[in-house]
C-alpha cells in the first residue's frame, strides 16, 4: 500500500509542478544540446525528490532501513536543493562541483567509507585507493546521469529499471520507493514529455545509485561488479563518449549531442523507440547478472555487449 501511495503522490505532485512551471514560465528552452523542439516545463524531479525522501524517511521511522545508509541517502537533499536552484538561475560549474564534492564526502562519511573492491580473483583493500575511487565515482555518477537525461523518458526509465532489478536481486523495500517515486513522474515525461526532470532529479538519481553501489559492496564485496553491470548502459555510454571526445581534443565542458542515445534520435528513431531499445539492453544485462555463476566473466561479457551495441550506433549515426 505504501508504494501505491508514493506513486500517486509523485504523479499528482508532478501534475501540479507542471502547471506551476507553465504559469511561471519555468521552461527548458531549445538550444544546441536539446533533443526536444518546443519549450517544455522543467523541475519535475522535485516530485521524485520529495516522494523519495518521504518514502525512505518512513522506512527509517519503521526501522526498515540501516541508519548509516539512510543518512547517506539523505545527503542527497543538498544535491537536490542546489540542483533546483541551478535549474532556475544557472549556477557556475564551480559551485556545482563544490556541492557535489561536499555531498560525496558526507555520503562516504555516513557509510564509513568504501571498504573493498572485489574482482573475485583479486581485490583492492587499500583504503586510500578505495575511498578516492568512491569519491570520484559519486561525483561522476551525479554528472553522467545528468548528461544522459536528454530525451523523453530515458532517465526515468533507467531509474525504474534499476529499482526493479535491484529489488529482484536484493529484496530491499527501498528499491520499491525508488520505483514508485520515479514512475509517477515518468508517466508525465514519456514521449512526448509534458514536463522534464531537470537537474534536481537527474543529479539525485545519480547520487543515489553511487551510494547504493558503495553500501551494498560494503555488505558483500563481490556485489561491486553487480552494481556496475546494472548501471552499465548509462555509465558506459557517458564514459566512452567522454573518452572519445578527449581523444578528439574537444572542449569537454562544451555542450554536445554525441552520446549514443542522442545519435540514435538524430538518425530518425523516436524518443520512445530509443528508450525501449535501451531498456531491452538493460534486461539482457539483468538476466546475465541474475544467472551468473562467475560475476567477473559476466562483467567482461557485458562490456563486450555494450561495446558492440555502441558500434552498431556508430553505423547508424557516426561519431562526428
Amino acid at each position: 500500500m505504501l508504494y501505491i501511495l508514493l506513486f500517486i503522490f509523485s504523479f499528482i505532485l508532478t501534475y501540479f509542478i507542471k502547471n506551476y512551471a507553465i504559469k511561471k514560465s519555468l521552461v527548458a528552452e531549445v538550444n544546441e544540446r536539446s533533443s526536444h523542439t518546443t519549450p517544455t516545463p522543467h523541475g519535475g524531479g522535485v516530485a521524485i525528490a520529495l516522494t523519495w525522501f518521504s518514502g525512505i524517511s518512513y522506512l527509517y521511522y519503521i526501522d526498515n532501513i540501516n541508519n548509516s545508509f539512510y543518512f547517506a541517502l539523505m545527503v542527497g537533499i543538498i544535491i537536490s536543493v542546489v540542483s533546483y536552484i541551478d535549474d532556475l538561475v544557472e549556477l557556475s560549474p564551480k559551485v556545482r562541483l563544490i556541492t557535489q564534492a561536499m555531498s560525496a564526502l558526507l555520503g562516504l562519511y555516513f557509510l564509513g567509507g568504501f571498504s573493498e573492491m572485489n574482482f573475485l580473483y583479486f581485490s583492492i583493500e587499500n583504503q586510500i585507493f578505495t575511498n578516492v575511487f568512491a569519491f570520484l565515482m559519486i561525483v561522476w555518477f551525479i554528472n553522467l546521469y545528468n548528461f544522459l537525461d536528454g530525451i523523453d523518458g530515458y532517465a526515468g526509465s533507467e531509474a525504474v529499471f534499476f529499482g526493479l532489478a535491484s529489488f529482484f536481486l536484493f529484496g530491499d523495500n527501498i528499491f520499491l520507493v525508488l520505483v514508485a517515486s520515479t514512475l509517477g513522474f515518468l508517466l508525465w515525461n514519456w514521449d512526448k514529455a509534458k514536463i522534464f526532470m531537470g537537474d534536481v532529479g537527474s543529479t539525485l538519481l545519480g547520487y543515489n545509485i553511487a551510494i547504493f553501489t558503495i553500501y551494498y559492496t560494503n555488505q558483500e564485496s563481490s556485489n561491486f561488479l553487480i552494481w556496475i553491470i546494472l548501471f552499465g548502459v548509462f555509465w558506459f555510454d557517458a564514459t566512452f563518449t567522454l573518452w572519445r571526445r578527449f581523444k578528439n581534443k574537444e572542449e569537454l565542458s562544451k555542450a554536445h549531442k554525441k552520446h549514443a542515445y542522442q545519435r540514435l534520435t538524430q538518425s530518425g528513431l523516436s524518443h520512445s523507440r530509443v528508450v525501449v531499445l535501451a531498456m531491452f539492453l538493460n534486461i539482457i544485462l539483468f538476466l546475465l547478472v541474475y544467472n551468473s555463476s562467475n560475476i567477473l566473466i559476466t562483467f567482461v561479457l557485458v562490456i563486450t555487449i555494450l561495446y558492440i551495441a555502441l558500434r552498431i550506433v556508430d553505423k547508424k549515426k557516426g561519431f562526428i
